[in-house]
């Protein structure tokens, strides 16, 4: 054999080497049918090549997507959304923003393709932005089965399109704990999630717009939501870490726990954290609180419906519960989460059809934490070379 040959021959060992080789793995599948259908994508390894490796199996919507995002933003506000103005705010956040969570920028841009200004710029947008959502958790004597449910409207700008590229992301890390992100193709923040301990979380911005410009020097949520997700294994834990991140902006978070089936809404509008747990007399929204119960609705109605199927709680009533409490004209995804069996309920919306009126397709975490197990269901998988 001569030396071209040899060459050749090496070329084609190296295609078909699983990338776990040297830079991770992971593939792509999907979930649902039809025009509910949703990319799922389970990768593992470093924070790099998990980055790497999303960026390579998701390539092509990643590319249809975060670039008109980014021009579609700086249209509607040249300003806010300049690029200058975009740097500026992910230089001033990137001091206090989790290594991996740069790192995983980092090989999303590799693997991708994409410039890695433009995707800091993308990520700085809800840095820069202003928005509201809503979420409820119930438990114990509240629910049918006495699981932990919760629930996440997503309400935002349909002009973006986001929802046209839908994709849930599921991490296996070499260190940390393996967890999902409900999130739209080449958007690693977390805007809502889970992890294999149960714990889940939601967000409600209450940031206006007359605020800005707002004060920058902290860690932005969705980043700070993803370091939760790797690091906190019980409900303890994950307000000790928001105790301890140096965050920005105001918002109220809802946050689960699936294992010791508890919740707490928790108020995030200055240095010190005001945690309220269920039936607290001291919550904003006293006396419409109720026990095992803890909800954000910014006044759309979640109160009467609760009280009317509470003990009968499930993952049905909490669907009626997204469809009943989003900001319609805007919204874009809608979630419910047993936290207790690792079962979730997405519903993204598809074109203008608003997430509110799609099917919620079911999505079992659990049976993605097996890598292996997984792999036979891939519809795409990563190798050296792609």
């Amino acid at each position: 054999m001569n030396r071209n040959s040899l060459l050749s021959s090496a070329a084609l060992i190296l295609l078909v080497l699983p990338v776990s080789s040297v830079l991770g793995d992971g593939y792509r599948t999907t979930i649902g049918q039809g025009e509910d259908k949703i990319p799922v994508v389970v990768v593992r390894g470093t924070p790099f090549e998990m980055g790497r490796v999303q960026g390579v199996l998701l390539k092509q919507s990643i590319n249809a997507l975060l670039p008109k995002l980014l021009a579609t933003c700086q249209q509607a506000e040249p300003k806010r959304c300049s690029n200058e103005n975009l740097d500026e705010a992910w230089n001033t956040v990137s001091p206090y923003t989790d290594v991996r969570f740069k790192e995983e920028l980092r090989g999303l841009s590799e693997g991708s393709g994409i410039p890695l200004q433009l995707l800091s710029r993308v990520h700085a947008v809800p840095i820069v932005g202003d928005y509201a959502f809503s979420s409820v958790a119930a438990w114990g004597k509240a629910t049918a089965n006495g699981h932990l449910y919760q629930t996440r409207n997503l309400d935002w700008e349909m002009a973006l399109e986001v929802q046209d590229h839908p994709c849930i992301v599921v991490y296996l890390p070499k260190s940390g704990i393996a967890h999902a992100n409900i999130t739209f193709a080449g958007f690693i923040g977390c805007n809502t999630g889970i992890n294999a301990q149960g714990i889940t979380l939601a967000e409600m911005g209450d940031s206006p717009g007359r605020d800005y410009p707002f004060k920058l020097d902290g860690v932005h949520f969705t980043t700070m939501f993803r370091s939760l997700l790797y690091d906190a294994d019980s409900l303890e834990q994950a307000i000790d870490l928001m105790k301890r991140a140096r965050r920005i902006k105001k918002y109220h978070f809802v946050v689960g726990d699936g294992q010791s089936k508890q919740g707490v809404k928790i108020l995030a509008h200055a240095p010190d954290l005001v945690v309220w747990k269920d039936n607290d007399p001291q919550d904003e929204l006293a006396p419409r609180v109720l026990k095992k119960i803890v909800y954000q609705d910014e006044g759309r109605g979640a109160y009467e419906p609760l009280q009317k199927s509470y003990g009968k709680i499930d993952h049905k009533s909490m669907i009626e519960m997204c469809r009943l409490l989003p900001i319609k004209g805007g919204n874009l995804l809608d979630v419910v989460y047993d936290a207790t069996s690792l079962d979730v309920w997405v519903a993204y919306a598809e074109k203008l059809d608003e997430a509110y009126k799609r099917p919620f397709v079911h999505f079992p975490l659990k049976d993605y934490l097996d890598y292996e197990a997984g792999v036979g269901r891939a519809e795409a998988r990563c190798a050296v070379g792609q």
